[in-house]
């Protein structure tokens, strides 16, 4: 456990589903009632004064994504930021896996429908991921993009995505879903032309937060097509015309965000500039160390990569001849909250995670044989 991390959470010592959502620190906490209290109070300074925590909290997300404030949008989920990215698209196939969480479908589907991009399945095999090996088999010259998420949300199988850059090359773009995995994985941000991720998980921001980060490559080929008034140059000139587009990030925006769910962005992105997305990523992978070992001296199945270099922060297994939902009771009755679904388990600790929540799960898996 990374104890000065740990420090700012009142996360119960079982609760194993940061995955799902990731409960926030006493600061984002605190930044939240105060920004509410400062606009219960408002005068004429108010508005103005909390509207400098969006800044604040693009410039922290660019500086973890290493890339500027330029570059940067803030967004009020992931999904918004693909929605932006694949409307952008004018025509041509987009790769994207077949097993990827439904948030990464969608966008394309609807992009196909309207006669834009039209998404091609990639077809991983189980317990892997997007390779660059899969990629590289489903390349053709109308291929215009790739969409993959840096963690996969079913197993933790971490996307190389230096190596899926090299394999693409450099006149296609590499979109990233960097939502299980920004803030407690360090990768190759750079490598991607589109990053966005939402607040409400790993972050621990709280949901309503999130950030888009574009490359200069998406910037000239990605067409503003869902631009707002908040987006455009000249944003303050109420003219009664149409202005042309942001020339950075800033033109993904549609309108004013909460400042509010800004300031507890502000906090929660702090704390992990503070501590260090290495440090994070350590303790993360000490307790999936951890668990994964319970998990197989109870007779469990593991799902997840046993690879430490290609997996993350999530353990998905089954316990044979048990049910999850059977398993999840077990669980509950020992205070461990983790992700079940109709054919698996999915444990995911934070760097907050006390080493506490091992023995939990292993008197609820052991519970089962009784």
């Amino acid at each position: 456990m990374l104890t000065s991390y740990a420090a700012h959470f009142n996360t119960p010592p079982g609760y194993l589903d940061f995955a799902r959502f990731g409960p926030p620190s006493r600061d984002a906490v605190a930044a939240t009632a105060l920004a509410m209290e400062e606009s219960a109070r408002a005068d004429h300074s108010t508005v103005d004064g909390l509207m400098r925590a969006e800044a604040a909290a693009r410039d922290a997300a660019a500086r973890l994504a290493g890339t500027d404030a330029q570059h940067t949008v803030l967004l009020p989920n992931a999904s918004t930021g693909l929605f932006h990215a694949a409307l952008g698209i004018r025509e041509g196939v987009v790769l994207a896996p077949r097993t990827d969480f439904p948030a990464n479908h969608y966008p394309w589907r609807r992009t196909a429908d309207l006669g834009r991009a039209t998404p091609r399945w990639l077809e991983p095999t189980p317990g892997s991921g997007v390779t660059p090996e899969l990629v590289r088999a489903a390349l053709t010259d109308d291929v215009v993009a790739v969409s993959v998420s840096a963690v996969d949300f079913r197993t933790g199988f971490r996307a190389d995505l230096a190596a899926l850059r090299e394999a693409i090359g450099p006149d296609r773009l590499l979109i990233v879903d960097a939502i299980q995995a920004f803030g407690v994985a360090e990768m190759a941000w750079d490598a991607a032309d589109v990053v966005v991720a939402g607040g409400q998980k790993w972050l621990r921001a709280g949901w309503a937060t999130g950030f888009a980060a574009l490359s200069d490559r998406a910037l000239e080929s990605l067409e503003p097509v869902l631009t707002g008034w908040t987006g455009v140059e000249d944003v303050g000139l109420f003219d009664g015309i149409e202005h042309p587009p942001a020339a950075h990030a800033q033109r993904w925006s549609i309108t004013n965000l909460s400042p509010v769910t800004a300031a507890a962005f502000v906090a929660a992105l702090d704390l992990v500039e503070r501590h260090t997305v290495a440090a994070i990523e350590a303790a993360v992978a000490t307790r999936i160390t951890e668990l994964t070992d319970v998990v197989e001296r109870q007779g469990g199945h593991v799902l997840s990569p046993t690879d430490p270099a290609r997996r993350a922060g999530i353990l998905s297994f089954t316990m044979p001849d048990h049910d999850p939902s059977v398993v999840a009771k077990a669980l509950h009755a020992e205070g461990v909250t983790a992700t079940a679904r109709t054919d698996s388990l999915r444990f995911s600790p934070h760097a907050s995670t006390p080493p506490e929540a091992s023995e939990r799960v292993a008197a609820a898996l052991s519970s089962l044989r009784n």
